[in-house]
């Protein structure tokens, strides 16, 4: 496969970037974000810098290192990431849990710079999310490569098997990272599990078996944790208005007010821990698991390694507790943060206020959930 073959889904190339940049610039809705988050700058500067950067790892680290170093002060208690189960000098594909639609893999970017890689990922990003040409231009100058979906049946197929050619090109002809969610979305109840359908994708690509296919991937399983997660009120909402109302679907407002909410919300302490490469495990799979159980297999191995990787906090333990109206977990909290966290439900709960016949009950419920299910499979993988 060439570079060519994947010119409608990959990151622009170094020789694009001048064309991009000029039509960013002169796009009206790209000056009108780059006048929020830049007041005192004239466009001409941010166009001199923008035409600096040669390559779009240079774009990140002109632009989105420094832009998410100052939000995560501001927005957090502080982010960091455990790599000591890796070596940063090679390439791997992080197949991580997913909380934030924008952060999860922007904050590996950051976080990925800082623990001595020399290079970022190569974000899987859907192209649900991409309906305005400015904001797709962007991604694509953020590394970022294109999942198609809602396609008929031949065309998935032929977008899934293009899809996975390329995550094979990036990590042998690239040389890069990757970095794609466990699952289709958000886990909106942080119940995390691996799609095997994803794994399925993965091996569309390469050579060999199944697992040979994903072993040359280099898969790491990664396990995201934020203390808090400012969109835990619309994911309660999203549950409430999918229970009441049948075929209910989200708007692209929906998503546009998640991603803004995701970015801009508090989120406490965040924390980011890289199991062990899997290609070890999958050397050591016996070749006598049958073939329609092995996606299986995988699968729940990279969801054990997320779900012992998790950093809990006491607000998850707590949740365990309000759910089952026990104390079996207090040691992890007192009654001061107990309090606090209550308060915070109530805080959260009042934001929702455009659902018809509003369920107060089952929205805490479901805001408790999220919170208490990292706890529940964290125990679980003990």
């Amino acid at each position: 496969m060439e570079l060519r073959d994947f010119d409608a889904i990959r990151p622009f190339e170094p020789q694009e970037l001048p064309e991009v940049f000029d039509r960013l610039l002169a796009d009206k809705q790209f000056q009108a974000v780059l006048a929020y988050l830049y007041p005192q700058v004239p466009l001409e500067a941010v166009a001199q810098k923008m035409h600096a950067c040669h390559s779009c790892l240079d774009f990140q680290k002109a632009f989105c290192y420094d832009f998410l170093k100052n939000l995560m002060a501001k927005a957090s208690k502080g982010f960091d990431m455990d790599v000591s189960c890796i070596d940063v000098s090679r390439r791997y594909t992080f197949v991580s849990n997913h909380r934030d639609i924008v952060l999860d893999s922007a904050l590996l970017d950051v976080l990925l710079i800082d623990s001595g890689f020399d290079t970022t990922c190569e974000i899987a990003i859907g192209d649900n999310l991409l309906s305005l040409p400015w904001v797709k231009d962007l991604v694509r100058v953020n590394k970022s490569f294109i999942v198609e979906r809602s396609l008929p049946p031949r065309q998935m197929f032929m977008a899934s098997k293009r899809l996975s050619d390329y995550m094979h090109f990036v990590i042998e002809e690239k040389h890069d990272n990757i970095w794609i969610a466990q699952r289709e979305g958000r886990a909106k109840d942080s119940n995390d599990r691996t799609q095997q359908a994803i794994l399925k994708m993965m091996t569309m690509g390469g050579t060999g078996t199944p697992v040979e296919r994903l072993k040359q991937l280099h898969i790491v399983p990664l396990a995201i944790s934020y203390e808090f997660d400012p969109c835990d009120y619309l994911k309660a909402r999203e549950f409430q208005l999918k229970r009441d109302i049948e075929g209910w679907k989200k708007t692209k407002e929906d998503d546009v007010l998640s991603m803004r909410t995701g970015i801009m919300g508090y989120k406490g302490q965040v924390h980011y821990h890289c199991a062990p490469c899997i290609d070890d495990y999958l050397d050591q799979l016996s070749p006598d698991i049958p073939k329609t159980e092995i996606y299986e297999v995988i699968a729940s191995h990279i969801d054990e390694e997320i779900h012992r990787n998790y950093r809990l906090y006491p607000c998850n333990y707590l949740a365990i507790d309000l759910l089952s109206g026990e104390s079996s977990f207090s040691m992890h909290y007192d009654d001061a943060y107990k309090e606090q966290f209550l308060q915070y439900l109530d805080t959260q709960l009042t934001k929702i206020n455009d659902v018809p016949q509003k369920d107060e009950a089952f929205l805490r419920e479901c805001i408790l959930n999220m919170y208490a299910n990292p706890a529940i499979n964290y125990l679980s993988s003990k």
